[in-house]
């Protein structure tokens, strides 16, 4: 009896050598990751294709942002607009006199 249970052993080593020996080497073949233990990876993720370059490309080129001209006419509109509002009194206070220093001040 000990002879036919260690014969058994040893076909279950054997065939459980087979198994492994022939998932590594459909692994090499087929360019699979080997993950016996089964813990997660994030191979899966990393073999997907980028979409980085697909994404920018759907939106247009903005000359605004790099042109100095557009940038300059920009510019110059705020000035514009922040002096007229100093006219009537709606500008923005001068350094260390908005509200924050009135209320310290009492």
């Amino acid at each position: 009896m000990s002879v036919r249970s260690s014969l058994g052993s040893l076909k279950n080593v054997l065939a459980e050598a087979a198994i492994k020996g022939v998932t590594e080497a459909r692994a090499r073949i087929f360019g699979q990751v080997l993950n016996p233990t089964g813990q997660r990876s994030p191979h899966k993720l990393l073999r997907k294709k980028l979409i980085g370059d697909k994404v920018a490309a759907w939106y247009p080129y903005d000359i605004n942002k790099d042109d100095p001209l557009v940038m300059a006419r920009k510019e110059q509109e705020r000035l514009n607009k922040l002096e007229m509002l100093k006219r009537r009194g709606k500008g923005p206070p001068k350094k260390g006199q908005g509200k924050r220093a009135k209320k310290s001040s009492r």
